[in-house]
């Protein structure tokens, strides 16, 4: 008889253990929407380690109005991307065809879903939730 559980102590435990497994779940859920997205050494396109050179990329008055963190091929080619819906672009690099100019535009779009996201009710909640103290504590 001496090792009867208790019940209420057993649900409280569980309780306690599952509510400790959603906040993980939760932060994993953050940590893994800012490591992928807002992560300033790498490039937000190709995913290549940026190395600042003294300000270079930021000095360039072209790169300067690029609203994504490129490395230098990539913001290059956003700006050809740029420069062909306008109707110019580097005639040089015809490989660089509707398809190309597609598969810039679906990138684009995902980069506006991802910060949609990031401004949505319930993502804003659960930033609110991580702040917060855990109320069993």
């Amino acid at each position: 008889m001496g090792d009867v559980i208790s019940l209420g102590e057993k649900q409280r435990v569980t309780k306690t253990q599952r509510a400790a497994l959603v906040k993980k779940q939760k932060s994993m859920a953050v940590q893994r929407v800012f490591q992928c997205i807002h992560c300033t050494f790498k490039c937000e396109k190709c995913g290549t380690q940026i190395i600042r050179d003294g300000g270079k990329i930021e000095k360039n008055p072209h790169l300067s109005r690029i609203p994504y963190c490129f490395c230098e091929s990539c913001a290059e080619e956003y700006i050809d991307y740029i420069d062909r819906l306008k109707g110019f672009g580097d005639p040089d690099c015809y490989w660089r065809n509707e398809i190309w100019l597609q598969v810039w535009k679906k990138w684009i779009d995902y980069q506006g879903a991802i910060d949609r996201y990031l401004k949505s009710k319930e993502f804003t909640q659960l930033m609110h939730e991580l702040k917060q103290p855990h109320p069993d504590r």
